[in-house]
């Protein structure tokens, strides 16, 4: 692992992060090196499949947490991602692309499986905030988060054809010229308050309406501002004035990592009886089951939200644990630079040369499936976070696809950051003759992608 959490305040919540270091402990892998009891949880391991291939697993008698068959809150039904097989050409993937982009569907509505071979109609999403839905605190909180609240996020069409300066669209409406684009992205918040919460996985479950304990409003209060002060740059977080219950972050995966570059959606509920017991987190995995601990059904396996074992302060702490920790843990121990070891018992089974030949073919199957993951989040970019999405993927094109030439070329995996590859050395370890196949395919498809969003310089890429 690259990152290491150095401290986690129990009075504030603040977190202090560490570049560089490992994390696991020798003596116990479960452990964040030089842990509190106010630390953020390590213990990010599952008894799933044992690969993205999936192989049985050898654990599948541990804890029932891990069987996603029996969450309900886990439904997955309309979180298909468009994804391709390594055997589609290009032109497959173009017809597709197009198919993708002549449905008429709101931002943040992902598309099933059977829509991509008939075309569904378009469909709006009503809004359910309504005044008997505010929860009391909410307009005291407001009142000192008022330079927060945000009605002024435009609303990006979900196709990305109108990202060109100037002109107007098939419908005749004046697009956003680019400079408007991407001042709204280099000013975008890392955290906010908004109103529309319809999208939202939680949003059929939590107080709905009921009034709240006053100790429960307080507490979320106190999160709200632990947020707001000391988010990592990577990190985004849109909370709801009408539902103080409903959360969502998108999380930048780490640089150094088969997830670079790549956004990350997650939804949260504050249960009415928290913090005595953690929040309930839900990963917008399109079906896609891109790490050990995020499952293709949503659930996020972590022992810091008690959906893993734990001992001690490696499980949620109601006294001092925050959902601060709880993103930064994600970020940090979830989404790191050899996940094939996150799954239980594999550093100590795959020593060696086998693990780590193990691990690279493991980073290249998730890097894939990565960049299926950024294909579907800017052409469906989730609600509040359009402006965020479209410039993100905007400044990062070059990057990511400087990334997938690298790869092409026999650099392992996680060894490209910020577009470059770090260590010549490492491309003595040539990456599959199928992955680089695999990259290659999807490659042509992105500079498409990218170009339409905006981006410049992206030609240069094509084979």
């Amino acid at each position: 692992m690259d990152v290491e959490i150095e401290e986690i305040s129990a009075h504030d919540g603040s977190v202090k992060v560490k570049d560089n270091k490992e994390v696991m402990t020798e003596d116990n892998p479960d452990t964040v090196a030089g842990s509190t009891p106010g630390s953020t949880d390590s213990g990010i391991k599952n008894s799933s499949n044992l690969d993205i291939t999936f192989h049985e697993d050898e654990n599948d008698g541990d804890d029932g947490l891990d069987d996603c068959d029996d969450m309900s809150n886990y439904d997955d039904d309309d979180d298909d991602y468009m994804y391709y097989d390594d055997e589609e050409d290009e032109c497959d993937y173009l017809s597709m692309q197009a198919q993708f982009d002549n449905v008429d569907l709101p931002a943040g509505v992902e598309a099933t499986v059977s829509w991509l071979n008939e075309p569904a109609p378009s469909s709006k999403v009503s809004s359910q905030a309504s005044s008997s839905s505010h929860l009391a605190g909410a307009q005291t909180l407001n009142s000192t988060l008022s330079e927060h609240a945000s009605s002024s996020f435009a609303q990006v069409p979900a196709s990305s054809s109108s990202l060109v300066s100037g002109g107007s669209n098939s419908c005749g409406k004046e697009e956003v010229t680019e400079d408007e684009l991407m001042k709204k992205y280099r000013s975008f918040k890392h955290f906010d308050v908004v109103e529309d919460f319809s999208d939202h996985h939680y949003s059929n479950l939590g107080v709905k309406g009921q009034q709240p304990p006053k100790a429960w409003s307080k507490k979320v209060q106190d999160e709200w501002k632990i947020l707001e002060n000391d988010l990592p740059d990577t990190i985004y977080v849109r909370v709801y004035e009408a539902r103080m219950d409903l959360l969502r972050a998108v999380i930048i995966g780490p640089q150094g990592t088969p997830y670079h570059d790549g956004l990350f959606v997650f939804d949260v509920l504050f249960p009415q009886n928290y913090p005595d017991v953690p929040p309930m987190v839900y990963y917008y995995s399109g079906g896609l089951r891109l790490n050990p601990n995020l499952y293709d059904c949503g659930k996020v396996c972590l022992s810091l939200l008690n959906t893993w074992t734990g001992k001690g302060n490696e499980r949620w702490m109601p006294n001092s644990s925050t959902m601060l920790q709880v993103l930064v843990s994600i970020q940090a121990l979830i989404l790191n630079s050899k996940p094939f070891f996150n799954e239980p018992g594999y550093e100590a089974s795959y020593a060696g040369p086998e693990g780590q030949r193990r691990s690279n073919s493991y980073n290249e199957d998730v890097f894939v499936l990565s960049l299926k993951t950024m294909t579907y989040t800017l052409r469906r970019p989730p609600k509040h976070f359009e402006d965020l999405v479209k410039g993100h993927f905007r400044c990062h094109a070059v990057d990511i696809l400087s990334a997938c030439k690298a790869y092409i070329e026999g650099a392992p995996v996680g060894s490209v950051v910020n577009g470059i590859v770090q260590d010549l050395s490492a491309t003595a370890e040539k990456s599959s003759v199928t992955f680089r196949e695999s990259v290659s395919r999807m490659k042509n498809g992105l500079i498409s992608l990218f170009t339409k969003n905006g981006a410049n310089d992206c030609d240069r890429f094509r084979a």
